[in-house]
């Protein structure tokens, strides 16, 4: 219905550009983008601004990388702050404090570029374009680091527009339109999907999938989790992923794993999603099966590989398995073949060396205050425990190629969650599990 009535505003407002001598003969609009912004941003009608909004969101279909990048520029230089009112605003309001003063310098302080964006968002396909352009806009930031502030207000509105009171959670299964499953393939990002029977797999009765759509976009995910219903803790994807169904799982299941987080849309990279998904999915499956008693992840170690690179005085000279422990990394290193190196390890017993120097990561190594690990960060501030290290956990190329094979429960104890994520962001207090305080005391050993 939304989407009716926008479209008929837009419908009327492409009339009052025909009359104002701004559409062509072939129907397209005849300003620049330049000039449609600044129209876009002096008009008062909604249906006016809204043809134009509209305008404005075909040109940013139609870019090409050249005239992209002449927009972001437009954006940071024809769209900051004004300085020079941004310091008389400071000025008046420490001259004579007040209500209006601070409302002046509140004003002052936004850029005109982020009105430029609420905007755009009024046409019909505007939310769904300008998460587009801030993909191409992040892209853009590693060549071009003055756009920050671009990206800084674009991401704070996109902040205010996906909060968790517009999502929508939905439960995925095999009566999902295809449309949204392909996406579902196309999108897995932590253990990939080769085709519809691995999906088929993914939705059976003893598994759980979930994400999180907005209205402004309801035919794309924005984030989704796949869960397994499980008896006890799982330590192996491989064996998760490759067992047969348990169609018993419903009614006898005990632990719920969630194996795989996947973000959709990378233009609402730095969007809390996540933890809100997390949390809500527990609910639901509780509501559904009260029969789970544990919520845990099976979750990847991503940053373990590259950090034993730069610190590999950290893998203590032991023998044969930390020599194979080195052979792998360096075999890593130089994009060699793996499998040999990786024999070595098995064959050395160096699966403990490998849980040592995961829990001494996990705990120990640090960005600043806060774990190095992003997954662990993501999980700790979303008030989990480190369960454990599984030595073995995921023995694909990619999983050794990121962690030596290893993977990490983070377990979800509902009655602690809120007081583990206070410990976490006021005080960086990693709160740890029995079974990985045993594998740190091993470490301490050593």
């Amino acid at each position: 219905m939304l989407d009716r009535w926008l479209g008929s505003v837009a419908a009327a407002g492409r009339d009052l550009l025909r009359s104002r001598g701004w559409v062509n003969k072939d129907g397209k609009t005849a300003l620049s983008l330049a000039e449609l912004c600044e129209q876009l941003l002096s008009s008062r009608g909604e249906a006016l601004g809204t043809a134009i909004a509209s305008a404005v969101v075909e040109r940013c279909k139609e870019f090409d990388d050249e005239q992209r990048e002449a927009f972001f520029s437009l954006l940071l230089e024809g769209y900051g702050v004004d300085s020079t009112a941004l310091d008389t605003a400071i000025a008046n309001y420490q001259n004579e404090p007040g209500a209006a003063a601070r409302d002046r310098l509140n004003a002052a302080t936004e850029a005109p570029r982020q009105e430029l964006f609420r905007r755009i968002n009024m046409a019909p396909d505007g939310t769904r374009t300008l998460v587009a352009l801030r993909a191409e806009l992040l892209r853009s930031l590693r060549r071009r680091p003055e756009l920050k502030e671009v990206d800084s207000d674009l991401r704070h509105l996109l902040g205010s527009w996906f909060n968790r009171g517009f999502l929508r959670l939905t439960a995925i299964d095999w009566k999902t339109p295809a449309h949204i499953l392909e996406k579902l393939i196309a999108y897995e990002a932590v253990h990939a999907m080769n085709g519809w029977d691995d999906l088929r797999r993914r939705l059976a009765a003893d598994r759980r999938c979930f994400a999180f759509f907005h209205p402004a976009i309801d035919d794309e995910p924005l984030i989704f989790v796949q869960v397994a219903l499980c008896r006890g803790m799982a330590t192996s994807v491989q064996t998760l992923l490759e067992e047969p169904i348990d169609s018993s799982a419903e009614q006898h299941a005990d632990t719920a794993i969630f194996y795989s987080i996947s973000d959709c849309q990378r233009g609402l990279k730095g969007v809390t999603l996540g933890n809100f998904l997390i949390k809500q999915v527990v609910l639901e499956l509780q509501r559904e099966l009260p029969n789970l008693s544990q919520f845990a992840t099976l979750s990847p170690i991503p940053g373990l590989v590259g950090w034993l690179q730069e610190n590999r005085d950290s893998i203590e000279p032991s023998g044969d398995d930390s020599d194979a422990v080195l052979a792998l990394l360096d075999e890593i290193a130089s994009g060699g073949e793996q499998d040999a190196a990786w024999q070595r390890l098995e064959q050395s017993g160096g699966q403990p060396l490998v849980e040592r120097l995961a829990a001494h990561y996990l705990y120990r190594a640090k960005r600043g205050q806060q774990p190095f690990d992003p997954v662990a960060r993501f999980h700790l501030r979303n008030g989990a425990g480190i369960e454990q290290v599984d030595t073995l956990g995921d023995t694909s190329a990619k999983g050794r190629s990121q962690s030596l094979g290893a993977m990490v429960n983070y377990r979800y104890r509902l009655e602690n969650v809120e007081r583990n994520h206070e410990a976490f962001v006021s005080e960086q207090q990693i709160v740890t599990e029995r079974p990985f305080n045993r594998q740190l005391e091993r470490v301490k050993r050593r």
